[in-house]
């Protein structure tokens, strides 16, 4: 798939116009993902390789978009790691027992990969199988700071005092936690790649949880040891650092491809920062998918005109799209990118 969009992109190389693709693509706001999840629990879609590849796919055919992205969720690695995770009605994740104490820590597992979370594997094959040359499926994983901080709130947290605590008064403790979620992840993702993955992307979703000191010890530092780690040549890097967009300038010392962007930054402002160093995946705020297509169209165009001639620009973006979004306005989101970035390439050569 080396000379697929999404694939050139993300290594900065020439395109004919930007690939687009949106994070949670298979998801509760398409009535065909909503019709699979009737009949089945969340954790059995994500464990039932067949219902994996079926709603991974899904949005290719509704959309349109220039990637695949892996149906399965962030925290199979910490419940391969031991502990027991659930899917609750208004809740989302929760963990039974959150790590809240040192033994608990040195009681987790290390993961093997293709032993324990093999179910991600075969999902893995069995959508390449399916996708043909269609387009790149991408694997993901979520980032160790994230993690950490699901596996020691025990699921979404109002001020995260837990994690926090062990920032400040235990940061040996949460140093050891992450370092041992980065070793099970590193095998993870070597796994992922292994079983097919063309694309991984790392999902740091509570970067924006940590002050300046602690960005660069819990989530940088880690995070530059997973990039290293699981490089391989022709498969682009992807990290989306949610919320940490103020350190931006820190992220110059990862050794990623691509760097997604939320909605807090302006993209001029991103590629100053950046300077060219990346190639940037994003970033349009998702709640602009409630307006009309018209609309959505308009702003969409707005983020394109953001990008300049779109070189190295993923469209995305700057978050997971929302459950209720109209399909409608999803599709106008991506049938705006694929007619209309082409003109942006045209008006900056033509400057």
């Amino acid at each position: 798939m080396t000379d697929s969009l999404f694939i050139r992109a993300c290594f900065k190389q020439p395109t004919e116009r930007t690939p687009v693709w949106i994070m949670r693509q298979a998801g509760r706001y398409l009535p065909q993902y909503r019709a699979v999840r009737a009949g089945h629990s969340f954790t059995d879609m994500y464990k039932t390789p067949d219902l994996a590849t079926e709603v991974t796919l899904q949005p290719l055919d509704i959309l349109g978009v220039d990637a695949a992205i892996l149906f399965s969720d962030i925290l199979v690695v910490p419940e391969a790691m031991g502990m027991e995770l659930n899917f609750l009605e208004g809740k989302g994740p929760v963990f039974a027992d959150p790590l809240r104490t040192e033994q608990q820590l040195k009681n987790l597992n290390a993961v093997e990969a293709t032993r324990d979370l093999d179910f991600v594997m075969q999902a893995i094959k069995q959508i390449r199988r399916a996708l043909g040359d269609r387009v790149p499926l991408i694997g993901f994983c979520g980032a160790p700071w994230t993690l950490a901080t699901y596996m020691v709130e025990g699921g979404a947290s109002r001020n995260y005092r837990h994690i926090k605590e062990w920032r400040f008064k235990r940061p040996d403790l949460l140093e050891n936690l992450i370092n041992r979620i980065t070793e099970s992840l590193i095998a993870y993702c070597r796994a992922q790649m292994d079983a097919g993955a063309q694309a991984i992307q790392i999902f740091d979703s509570w970067a924006g949880l940590l002050d300046a000191e602690g960005f660069e010890r819990f989530a940088l530092k880690p995070v530059k040891k997973l990039l290293a780690a699981i490089r391989r040549p022709g498969v682009p890097l992807i990290y989306f650092p949610k919320g940490g967009m103020l350190w931006l300038e820190k992220l110059n010392q990862l050794d990623a491809d691509v760097i997604g962007l939320d909605w807090n930054v302006d993209p001029v402002e991103a590629q100053r920062i950046t300077a060219g160093r990346f190639a940037l995946q994003g970033n349009l705020d998702p709640t602009a998918l409630y307006a009309d297509p018209e609309q959505v169209r308009r702003h969409t165009l707005k983020m394109l005109a953001a990008f300049g001639d779109g070189t190295g620009h993923v469209a995305n973006l700057g978050h997971g799209i929302l459950p209720d979004i109209p399909v409608e306005s999803a599709r106008a989101f991506v049938e705006t990118i694929q007619s209309e970035s082409a003109a942006f390439r045209k008006t900056e050569q033509a400057g």
